[in-house]
């Protein structure tokens, strides 16, 4: 449910953050055709004054004061009112004018020009520029035009409801895809959560085991009468089982900072061959232990750039793998290789193998086939971690089995 949720939320937000841009869209759009018809306009009724103040020139030496308003009334530019004032703002010609006109009129007298909107009854607007001018006889006039002033709405109608059609239809498939988007993006989150699940319920089960054993061996040993060789047995199997509790949570803690990036690592020029040396000395007393044979093949000079304490955990975690399943009386190798630009640390082991349905998955947290549970303790975090190691240094683990054995090589790129 909380992921549906997330996904309609998701969703929703596409939607908005969509249904925003098209409205700032659109308003912009609006604001900037009205600016420019607005602009438009304005220049029209400055080329019409402009006109009525050249038809006064032309006219002026000829005619007296009224034979200049016949000029103006000879000159017509469509969809325009054209007007002349005298210097006090009385109309010449035509004679009458509204009062507002006469009142631009008579401020452009004063002012030198003047540009007026005017709204009407309704939502209808007009649009006025007057300019004071003065004649070649030094007569001082003021010609004004006037027009209506276009509704963008009306004028528009078709475009605005085209573009709020597509802007619907866009804003169905926005809808449509953030969900598609928002269902596809969450499935990394749920399969995240599904890991998690599975990884705290795997813990549980992996800690509960030596827990249970502790608690237990506990009350026996403290239900029974003191006796020094029973106390010293019931002590070192506590021991044991604390030693796999300590385990299980130091690996945990790895993963958990790995996760977190907080692992420092301590990148160095060094040896593949000098770190696994020091490995195959720690591994040998458990594979004498074991009763498995461990062999020394190949052992070329390899340099690489890493972590050194981290490569010779990510080797021991692979060779004690190889002991820990290889039977009493086999084999295991160990090469160390440098060839064709790469280095390679390869174990092989006679062991009992790892089905090829299993191999997928021996990388994942916890998980442990039949096999491996039976033969040897564990808790499934080992190669985890080696493939975290791995990762870390640009190597890559590859892993072959069949029934009899297994080999895992270990590529490091050169240093």
């Amino acid at each position: 449910m909380s992921l549906s949720r997330l996904r309609v939320r998701l969703t929703l937000w596409y939607a908005a953050t969509f249904t925003l841009i098209l409205v700032l869209l659109g308003a912009g759009l609006f604001v900037a055709i009205g600016t420019q018809v607005s602009r438009r306009l304005d220049l029209s009724l400055a080329a019409a004054t402009a006109a009525i103040v050249g038809a006064t020139h032309d006219l002026e030496n000829e005619r007296a004061a009224g034979g200049a308003a016949d000029a103006v009334e000879e000159l017509h530019i469509p969809d325009r009112e054209l007007y002349l004032f005298d210097a006090n703002g009385g109309p010449l010609t035509p004679p009458n004018a509204e009062a507002w006109i006469v009142e631009a009129a008579r401020a452009a007298t004063t002012n030198g020009s003047a540009d007026v909107q005017h709204v009407t009854g309704g939502s209808h607007e007009r649009r006025l520029h007057a300019e004071r001018f003065v004649g070649h006889s030094g007569t001082t006039y003021v010609a004004a035009a006037v027009a209506d002033r276009p509704n963008i709405r009306e004028q528009y109608a078709s475009l605005i409801g085209i573009f709020g059609a597509a802007a619907l239809a866009a804003l169905l498939l926005v809808a449509a895809g953030g969900f598609m988007l928002a269902r596809k993006s969450t499935i990394p989150v749920e399969r995240s959560m599904e890991q998690m699940r599975r990884f705290m319920a795997d813990a549980a089960h992996e800690l509960r085991t030596p827990v249970t054993i502790l608690r237990t061996r506990t009350e026996l040993a403290l239900a029974q009468p003191r006796d020094a060789t029973g106390d010293t047995a019931a002590f070192q199997a506590i021991e044991r089982e604390a030693d796999r509790l300590g385990g299980i949570v130091g690996d945990l803690l790895t993963l958990a900072r790995a996760d977190a990036g907080e692992r420092q690592v301590v990148r160095a020029s060094l040896y593949l061959d000098d770190v696994v040396s020091q490995v195959v000395a720690a591994a040998r007393a458990l594979a004498e232990r074991k009763g498995v044979a461990l062999v020394v093949g190949s052992f070329e000079e390899a340099q690489i750039s890493g972590d050194a304490g981290l490569v010779e955990r990510l080797v021991l975690i692979v060779l004690d793998n190889a002991i820990k399943y290889t039977p009493e009386g086999g084999r295991v190798r160990l090469d160390v290789t440098a060839r064709d630009g790469g280095r390679s640390v390869i174990v092989s082991d006679s062991g009992v193998g790892i089905p090829s349905d299993q191999l997928p998955r021996i990388f994942e947290r916890f998980y442990r086939g039949e096999s491996a549970r039976t033969l040897a303790e564990g808790s499934g975090l080992g190669l985890p971690i080696a493939r975290w190691i791995a990762d870390l240094h640009g190597a890559r683990i590859s892993v072959a089995s069949d029934a009899t054995g297994t080999r895992v090589e270990i590529a490091f790129p050169a240093a």
